[in-house]
């Protein structure tokens, strides 16, 4: 295995760390000179229950053996029973499958803009939140309320709007005749982590029900978890028509999911959207076996028990050092507030054996695995607080 760390032969759209991974067990990763970090990334969220957990090295085996793909012109038993896992721990009722979250969202997009247009109204603008972000495709770029992402591929796609989260008069003055839909992460990841309040939530929700539009809600990175509750809108109490879904919802094998009620869902007639590899069997698989051991281990208690510690620890960084302003986020998707540049923190950090995050220049982010244990959460606050002390900052 070539393990150097240049990219000659890959494109540089990547700003890549300086190390090459090659192993990974719980929560902890080698890279190929043998040196070893805890690992508070998880894959950007994704490896819900870290590195080579037993259970999902048996199924990716065992399925690997049986069946990886068949087209989705045949049903498969493994993907009937993941859509119907996921109505029943969501109060949705159907699921679409995909590979990604870039995809799930493309597929909720193209459902608001399909399902008005069964009903011959000419709705299809979808309001989105200032510092959101839904994704790489065209579309998911447009609704991306960063315009970083955008520059270099104009024109995009019309039909997008963004207002400041958790500002309703806003909310409310960007709807007009032609708003098919409202977009929501429930906790802004890429942007800073920036969590919708409770009380937003249920005016958007009523919002949504008084003007006759959908609300959709992006748990690309919340979701499968990492908030404490298997999704994230289930905390405000407020349910969306059309939730999407990725990341943590594979562990680590590619997955996405865009779920709907019925009355929406009914849109995405036959022929109307699809793709070749989302649902097949072995992602399919991997997702029930993710699912069951979030229950088997009681995985999200650990989330909410690992969540206080985590912020306990680094609210006392923060009150320790003035470069901090607040923490911020839920679960096991945490961000420390600085009003300096903390990439060299993350860089600080790796060279200690910790990899972490940034949510833009001046938000250290930490999401870490779903099964992480008190003592990793006590050892990475510990490498946090002795990288920022040695830095001098």
């Amino acid at each position: 295995m070539n393990t150097q760390h240049s990219s000659q032969f890959l494109m540089q759209n990547y700003a890549r760390f300086p190390i090459t991974l090659i192993k990974g067990e719980g929560v902890r990763v080698w890279d190929d000179e043998g040196k070893s970090y805890l690992d508070f990334v998880a894959g950007i969220a994704v490896n819900t229950l870290g590195h080579a957990h037993p259970e999902m090295v048996k199924t990716i085996s065992e399925q690997a053996a049986t069946m990886l793909h068949c087209s989705n012109l045949y049903f498969n038993p493994w993907q009937n029973e993941l859509a119907e896992k996921l109505a029943m721990l969501s109060g949705l009722d159907k699921s679409f499958f995909c590979n990604s979250g870039a995809e799930a969202n493309e597929a909720a997009i193209k459902l608001a803009r399909k399902y008005f247009h069964d009903q011959g109204k000419a709705k299809y603008t979808v309001i989105t939140a200032v510092q959101s972000f839904h994704g790489r495709t065209m579309q998911t770029i447009a609704a991306t309320g960063q315009d970083k992402v955008k520059q270099g591929f104009a024109p995009l796609p019309q039909g997008f709007k963004h207002v400041p989260l958790n500002d309703i008069a806003a909310l409310e003055a960007a709807i007009d005749d032609t708003t098919a839909a409202i977009m929501l992460e429930p906790l802004q990841g890429e942007g800073g982590v920036n969590l919708a309040n409770i009380e937003y939530l249920e005016a958007v929700r009523a919002l949504c029900d008084e003007k006759g539009i959908l609300l959709m809600f992006d748990e690309i990175q919340t979701g499968i978890g990492r908030c404490g509750s298997m999704f994230a809108f289930q905390k405000a109490g407020v349910s969306p028509d059309i939730l999407t879904l990725a990341k943590g919802l594979g562990g680590g094998v590619p997955i996405g999911a865009m779920m709907a009620t019925d009355k929406v869902a009914a849109s995405l007639s036959a022929g109307s959207h699809g793709t070749t590899f989302g649902g097949n069997p072995m992602s399919c698989a991997v997702a029930l076996t993710v699912l069951d051991v979030i229950a088997k281990e009681e995985l999200l208690a650990n989330v909410e028990a690992r969540s206080k510690q985590l912020i306990a620890g680094l609210q006392n960084i923060a009150d320790a050092h003035s470069i901090f302003d607040e923490v911020k986020g839920d679960g096991l998707l945490l961000g420390l507030a600085a009003n300096i540049e903390v990439a060299p923190i993350v860089n600080a950090c790796r060279e200690n054996g910790l990899l972490i995050l940034m949510a833009g220049p001046k938000v250290l982010r930490f999401l870490p695995a779903l099964n992480i244990t008190k003592d990793e959460v006590a050892e990475g606050l510990d490498i946090l607080g002795k990288s920022i002390e040695g830095l001098n900052l």
